[in-house]
Formats: structure tokens, C-alpha cells, sequence
């Protein structure tokens, strides 16, 4: 299986450029996965924490055509919570939801250090049916 060539972002934050562009890619992502595939509401997919989160884009290479993302949020700015996890149906295989996770995991490290945190905690909000996906 020739996984194809492809790049992981990091969505640049407020005011920054390219940023509202790469954050709707990722929101029509979300939209594609949770509502159109899956048939959660609309509604129920964006909440509060979009605005400040921080947004994490897979894409292949040279198009630059979108295939999945993780949303990166500190509610309560003692931990990390993944979530919004999703690839695009047909890219599943590559296992590319795996190295969402992990460049989380690397990302979250960073800005832990970067705050003088000597650890982070990482709390995971998912549908029940894919939690052994994280266990793993």
C-alpha cells in the first residue's frame, strides 16, 4: 500500500494569513465526515471552542487537496482535549487518523515546554465506537 505524499499543518492562528481559509477547509472536513457521512447535526458541530482552538490540517501533496483533521482545545487551560478527529472516507487506509494523533501528541509536548509545563495532559472526547482506536 503506497501511502501518497502528503503534509501535516498547523492551522495559523488569529490574524495570521491563510488562516481563515485552511480553518474552513477544516470545517468542511468536519462537515463532510460527522454530517454528510455519519448524520450528526449541523448544528451540534461547531461550538465555543473553535474560535481559540488550535486547528491541525493533513493534506496531500502537491495539490494540497484536504484529507483530514484535529481540532487541539484547552478548556480549562490545565489540559489538552483532542477532538473533531476525521479523514476522508476513501483515505482511511493509509492510517492517517493515527499520525493526526500523533503530531497532536508532538504538538501538544511543544506547547506544554514552550509554557514551562514539564508534562501535559491530553483528555480525548470521541464516539464510544472508536476508542480503541485511541487506546492503541
Amino acid at each position: 500500500m503506497d501511502v501518497p505524499a502528503h503534509e501535516i499543518i498547523v492551522v495559523p492562528g488569529v490574524g495570521q494569513p491563510g488562516r481563515d481559509e485552511l480553518r474552513q477547509q477544516c470545517y468542511d472536513l468536519r462537515v463532510e465526515v460527522f454530517h454528510r457521512e455519519q448524520g450528526f447535526s449541523v448544528e451540534d458541530e461547531f461550538d465555543q471552542y473553535d474560535e481559540a482552538a488550535t486547528h491541525v490540517l493533513l493534506r496531500l501533496t502537491p495539490s494540497l487537496t484536504p484529507v483530514g483533521t484535529i481540532r487541539v482545545t484547552r478548556p480549562a487551560g490545565t489540559y489538552y482535549k483532542l477532538t473533531r478527529l476525521v479523514v476522508r472516507k476513501d483515505y482511511r487506509r493509509f492510517r492517517f487518523g493515527r499520525e493526526l494523533v500523533e503530531f497532536h501528541r508532538e504538538w501538544v509536548r511543544q506547547d506544554a515546554r514552550a509554557a514551562g509545563q514539564p508534562e501535559a495532559r491530553i483528555h480525548c472526547h470521541s464516539q464510544l465506537y472508536v476508542r480503541p482506536f485511541y487506546a492503541k
